[in-house]
């Protein structure tokens, strides 16, 4: 719990994916209600996605905001992108995620490139496969990024030194 107070509210970048108008049809006539999807991030590895639905446009994205910043997961970088190539699915969707050179820039679609900024991956490429349902896009997004590992993760799982798992070698063994 302290660790949600720590950082202050201001860092946040909040991006509004899709806001989708929903009709009841009810004996009296037709109800209107709308759902927002909302990504949330402070652009240094944290990311949440959340789903709110109300009455109103303005209340259904306040819910989807708030949703989102208490769902955040943590997103290894390296520098600028992503330490290794990752593939994620949701439902129809499925999204490639590759780590580009410093200089690439975000290329990637509409909801993956959201995704991508507030996150805060500056060179990135990356491809949705299947479904172009933005929904599901996004969370087939947030299930690859969830996947990546750090390499000082990867070592304290193996139990090797990180030189060991990134693959440095001495010059002079070889």
């Amino acid at each position: 719990m302290a660790e949600g107070k720590k950082s202050s509210k201001e860092t946040f970048v909040d991006n509004v994916i899709s806001v989708r108008r929903v009709t009841k049809v009810t004996k009296g006539g037709k109800r209107f209600s709308f759902s927002a999807l909302v990504v949330s991030g402070d652009q240094q590895g944290k990311v949440g996605v959340a789903l709110g639905k109300s009455r109103e446009v303005s209340s259904a994205i306040a819910k989807a905001t708030s949703k989102a910043r208490k769902r955040m997961i943590e997103v290894p970088l390296r520098g600028t992108t992503i330490p290794y190539d990752v593939k994620g699915k949701h439902g129809a969707s499925k999204v490639v995620i590759r780590s580009a050179s410093k200089g690439t820039g975000v290329i990637a679609g509409g909801a993956v490139r959201a995704l991508m900024e507030v996150v805060g991956i500056k060179d990135i490429l990356a491809k949705s496969l299947g479904s172009a349902n933005r929904q599901n896009v996004v969370k087939a997004a947030l299930n690859a990024l969830a996947k990546l590992r750090s390499a000082e993760r990867l070592s304290k799982l193996r139990g090797l030194s990180v030189k060991e798992i990134v693959g440095v070698k001495d010059a002079a063994v070889e």
